[in-house]
């Protein structure tokens, strides 16, 4: 009898902790949408909320007083792509950080500490400098799309050889990171030459694809990012119960019937999939991966199938006030958002370093 009513009050504070976590889910996706409505209003042209709501129901088929052309114009062809393709970005990098932190059981792993970001910077440099790379390119013919590739190609097989060293050695988490840091170090040895053999145009285009944003937005590229990120989160969902057993040791999974190795590389492909597509179309944006995480972890633990949620819809909101931040600061100049979250993300990272340091990290 008293063992029943143990396993009754268990599954009852099981319960209610889920019901507060799934709730929090909510909330930040309702903040989400929330400040995405406000962060298309905002900006040099005045439109007010309702005509962006009436510019968006309008195209959805829903009868409603026309707006007028130039808020048709700013809300449709100019902002709400670039708002879009801001929360599909911040999906991405806190997803994907949240996994690899949790997966390689370092708190200070993402996709840039693992070298994806060097990888792409060179990608990225080889189209704007010598405009070429492995797809091809014509000299002085730079196009965004061959900008974007490279960057995408490199960015990936950063991964790829860190993935190839730690393999050779036990695919051990330790050599993982250090083979990322080590490629990385070698990729930004090739920047910094090509930035020394650039021209002055070359060098000024490469200089702000580094410090990251969002100005080549377009419906085009939300078409072609969505499916990639949300099908990579989906994926890693997925196995959100093989990732909290992780968690508990490598010994505690194997001996529960998890294929350790295996998650390992498929849950880092998919994160690294979802975080190179994304620096191909923004460029550098660094501190959404690290910052995200850290905070959710704190709101709902490390249970996976929470947290990943969790840090998406956080990284996709403080990339929305950072591209807000950014466009309007200065307006009618912008700077690159880079900058911006590197200035929110850095004083709050090293608060959450002092004041909190371990307590929400297993």
């Amino acid at each position: 009898m008293a063992q029943e009513v143990n396993v009754a009050t268990i599954r009852a504070t099981y319960s209610r902790h889920t019901g507060r976590k799934a709730l929090l889910v909510a909330v930040l996706l309702g903040l989400t949408g929330a400040t995405a409505l406000v962060a298309t209003a905002v900006g040099a042209a005045g439109i007010s909320v309702a005509d962006v709501w009436r510019v968006v129901l309008a195209h959805l088929g829903i009868k409603v007083t026309p707006a007028s052309d130039l808020a048709q114009t700013v809300v449709w062809e100019i902002r709400l792509p670039r708002i879009l393709l801001a929360v599909i970005a911040g999906m991405a990098l806190g997803g994907a950080g949240a996994v690899m932190q949790g997966v390689l059981r370092n708190p200070l792993v993402s996709p840039y500490t693992m070298g994806l970001s060097s990888g792409a910077a060179f990608g990225a440099a080889l189209a704007i400098v010598l405009g070429t790379g492995l797809v091809g390119g014509n000299y002085l013919d730079v196009s965004r799309w061959l900008i974007v590739t490279n960057a995408f190609i490199f960015g990936g097989l950063t991964t790829l050889f860190a993935f190839s060293l730690a393999r050779f050695k036990g695919m051990s988490p330790e050599i993982l990171v250090l083979g990322g840091v080590a490629i990385g170090y070698l990729f930004q040895a090739g920047v910094s030459l090509l930035k020394y053999i650039s021209n002055n145009d070359a060098l000024k285009e490469l200089v702000v694809w580094l410090m990251g944003g969002f100005w080549g937005a377009n419906w085009q590229t939300v078409g072609l990012l969505a499916p990639v990120v949300l099908g990579c989160m989906a994926g890693l969902l997925l196995y959100a119960w093989d990732l909290n057993v992780l968690g508990a040791g490598e010994e505690v999974a194997a001996s529960l019937g998890i294929k350790v190795g295996w998650l390992r590389v498929y849950t880092l492909t998919l994160a690294t999939l979802a975080a190179a597509a994304t620096v191909a179309f923004t460029g550098i944006i660094g501190f959404v991966c690290l910052v995200g995480p850290h905070i959710c972890r704190m709101l709902v633990g490390s249970d996976n199938r929470f947290l990943i949620p969790c840090s998406c819809l956080m990284g996709a909101v403080l990339l929305l006030l950072a591209d807000t931040l950014a466009r309007t600061i200065i307006a009618p100049t912008e700077l690159p958002v880079g900058i911006i979250t590197a200035l929110m993300g850095s004083p709050f990272f090293i608060y959450l370093l002092i004041k909190k340091r371990r307590q929400w990290w297993g």
